[in-house]
């Protein structure tokens, strides 16, 4: 069976990542290495002046008290040493990681650190714009299964992660599954200042979602429209030949199953 990697920024505990491994055991080796504690929008940040610490909460599963990249670094170095992973996983994320959420996201830093190692890696995201009352964690999870059973590793070139992001909808309401391009949001710049007790001022960054750019055929659209997004990202400047493949094979999926 396929060894699979997991890990994420929302922590160990987190109901998408654990969604996800539950999913994902069923047809591969999986095995979580996950921050111990919440690391969102922590980037592509790593631990090179501290020690590391692992702790085993369950099996298959440890807690790190690195960020998401010092994970995945981890799991290639230590844990999974004997039996390097053929594919990571990071997610499934409690948000949208859309246009240039990709700079900030510690979900999508686990899954380019692995592509720097040379293992296929994919960031997998709910979307939560629309509706928070429901997270249809098992949707997103379901799906990353199909792409295991249909051998994503062997698809992905070198020097490409991909970003799939997913509408928080029950599975048989998604409309299919989008080959993207990285999309454009709108934050404001809004700073909140307070004073604290001892009348020394701080400052809230408030920036807010404003809504993002309609471009055609782009991550955001994709989502707004109800379809599952898949972008390839790449992170070096040499030509890859396999992505016109991989563009094939993600607009022929046929998910959620349709007559």
């Amino acid at each position: 069976m396929l060894n699979v990697l997991i890990s994420n920024d929302d922590g160990i505990h987190a109901e998408g990542i654990q969604t996800l491994f539950n999913e994902v055991k069923l047809v591969s080796n999986a095995t979580i290495i996950a921050p111990h504690q919440e690391r969102s929008t922590t980037g592509h940040s790593l631990n090179l002046d501290m020690p590391l610490r692992l702790q085993k909460v369950a099996e298959n599963q440890w807690g790190c008290t690195g960020f998401p990249a010092d994970c995945v670094l981890m799991g290639l170095g230590h844990v999974c040493k004997n039996g390097r992973p053929d594919l990571v996983v990071s997610g499934i994320n409690r948000d949208a990681n859309l246009a240039q959420d990709l700079y900030y996201s510690g979900t999508l830093a686990a899954a380019r650190e692995a592509c720097f190692h040379g293992v296929p890696s994919i960031g997998v995201s709910l979307s939560l714009d629309k509706r928070k009352d429901v997270l249809n964690y098992p949707t997103a999870a379901l799906f990353i299964k199909e792409l295991i059973k249909k051998d994503i590793h062997l698809l992905i070139p070198e020097l490409i992660y991909l970003n799939i992001n997913v509408p928080n909808l029950p599975v048989d309401e998604v409309k299919g599954v989008q080959y993207t391009s990285v999309g454009f949001k709108h934050y404001s710049e809004d700073i909140e200042e307070r004073i604290d007790s001892r009348n020394r001022p701080y400052y809230w960054i408030r920036g807010t979602y404003q809504g993002y750019r309609d471009i055609a055929g782009s991550d955001c659209n994709a989502i707004d429209n109800g379809y599952i997004s898949v972008t390839a990202l790449q992170v070096g400047s040499l030509p890859s030949q396999n992505l016109i493949e991989l563009e094939r094979f993600i607009k022929s999926l046929n998910f959620p199953k349709r007559n």
